[in-house]
């Protein structure tokens, strides 16, 4: 699955860059292991697709190649980003993708997508609890959510578990299941599924990483030679259902009549650790 290959239209990058990504797709393995995950759920009974925080639209993308009579949207406060991702769009002739500048913390939409999306956004977030009331609100009735989070533990050191990586921008180091679905039934959702993902082999190449990029594009040679075997090794680990995982998946439908107060900022700010 070699994702993220519209990069290669991004005029940013050198010449040695775009060539790499037309060969592996974008180098993120994290980012490979959450796709294999979501991409299955993404089918044509989705007529209007929300990507919340959409970044440099690699899952927007994506995800639209999947949608054959629908279309999403990508929601972001980079500017810089939404313009190079419309550039992209139009080159390569994306119709079903547009992007917009939405500050998702602060959207106020009632009743217009049918599935969110959300991969790992909410970590980043100080009121999850509040954002989740306004995905509830921007869903039509019976609308879905699929969400990834970083699982509050992960395994290091091969066998032991500890606390999340430390990410810049990071409120809060992950979540555990019973902590992730309860806010999303708080927020008026009913959960469909929840589990964690990143088995052990996953979490390995993960681990490796990070220990060569640091979640800050360190390293950049080092990781462009690495990230081939850690991409073969870990799709060995895709089908895997661990108990305990350093990621957490919910899809979860919105309620009729369900209520989800709060989003229109009425929440109490604070952070939900």
């Amino acid at each position: 699955m070699f994702i993220g290959k519209e990069l290669v239209y991004d005029g940013s990058l050198g010449m040695a860059e775009r060539f790499y990504i037309a060969l592996f797709g974008v180098p993120i393995n994290g980012l490979r292991n959450r796709a294999r995950r979501i991409l299955p759920y993404i089918t044509d009974r989705y007529k209007s697709v929300l990507d919340a925080g959409c970044g440099q639209g690699i899952m927007t993308f994506e995800i639209a190649r999947h949608l054959k009579g629908g279309s999403i949207t990508g929601f972001d406060i980079d500017e810089t980003l939404l313009e190079r991702n419309e550039r992209i769009a139009g080159r390569i002739g994306a119709d079903r993708c547009r992007f917009e500048f939405q500050d998702i913390t602060r959207m106020d939409i009632e009743d217009r997508f049918d599935l969110i999306l959300s991969v790992d956004n909410l970590e980043h977030i100080e009121n999850d609890k509040d954002l989740l009331r306004r995905f509830h609100r921007a869903l039509t009735d019976d609308g879905e959510v699929l969400i990834h989070v970083p699982g509050y533990f992960r395994r290091w050191k091969l066998f032991g578990w500890a606390v999340n990586f430390d990410v810049d921008g990071h409120v809060r180091p992950g979540y555990t299941r019973d902590q992730i679905t309860e806010k999303v039934c708080d927020a008026g959702f009913e959960i469909i599924e929840a589990y964690y993902t990143y088995g052990w082999l996953e979490t390995v190449t993960n681990n490796i990483s990070y220990w060569i990029t640091g979640a800050r594009m360190k390293r950049k040679a080092l990781y462009a030679a690495a990230f081939p075997i850690l991409l073969f090794a870990s799709y060995f680990g895709r089908k895997s259902r661990p108990s305990k995982g350093a990621g957490v998946l919910v899809r979860a439908r919105k309620t009729r009549g369900g209520i989800a107060e709060g989003g229109r900022g009425e929440a109490k700010q604070g952070g939900d650790q």
